[in-house]
């Protein structure tokens, strides 16, 4: 076996790897405010569908 810990980020991997994370998230977050928004719009129409 060796001591090998695999593959180790730069400083500056690192950094980008948490500012790509944070705009994933924003991302995220902005999409389910949109749906959110929409659905309030929509209102209770939104469960009054044909099956």
């Amino acid at each position: 076996m060796s001591d090998d810990d695999g593959i180790v980020l730069t400083e500056e991997q690192k950094r980008r790897r948490r500012a790509r994370s944070i705009a994933i998230a924003l991302s995220l977050g902005v999409l389910v405010l949109l749906f959110y928004a929409v659905t309030l719009v929509k209102g209770p129409a939104v469960l009054v569908r044909p099956l």
